[in-house]
């Protein structure tokens, strides 16, 4: 019973949630993205490139001379499929730059431009015992030396 208890408190933890949506997301997201590339981005870039589809590109390293892939595999030939290769490394890109896309819209949100300049410091270290006291301090709170206040900050 002890370890079911301590699998409910995991699972329920906000890190272990967190993760089991991203990766929900993550999975729908990559069958858009998919989609996006098979169905609309590589039809029109095969048509520029006298009707090719990718993932048909394959070398028959049997020699045998299959006219299509299906053909080759279903014949249990030995294919290199480049054609994947590249419709993979496709999708990649395309996923990686809407990923880049997404994290660089959400930092804009978080951080609005007139507000990512970081406030100036209010305090200082006192110089005999490391303490943080204000700009202004003559005297230090915690030790109780005096100090000369900061430079620039004022009487």
């Amino acid at each position: 019973m002890a370890i079911l208890k301590e699998f409910k408190e995991f699972a329920m933890r906000g890190n272990a949630l967190d993760l089991a949506v991203g990766v929900i997301i993550g999975t729908a997201f990559g069958s858009v993205v998919t989609s996006l590339v098979n169905d609309i981005i590589m039809p029109p870039i095969g048509l520029v490139l006298g009707r090719i589809d990718f993932r048909h590109l394959f070398v028959d390293l049997s020699g045998a001379g299959y006219p299509t892939l299906a053909a080759a595999q279903e014949a249990g030939a030995p294919t290199l499929n480049y054609g994947m290769f590249i419709q993979t490394v496709l999708d990649f890109l395309i996923v990686a730059f809407a990923v880049f896309l997404i994290v660089r819209a959400a930092n804009r949100l978080r951080a609005p431009r007139g507000q990512q300049e970081e406030a100036p410091p209010s305090t200082r270290e006192c110089p005999y015992c490391l303490s943080q006291i204000p700009l202004r301090a003559t005297r230090c709170a915690y030790c109780t030396a005096e100090v000369e206040p900061a430079a620039g900050a004022g009487a």
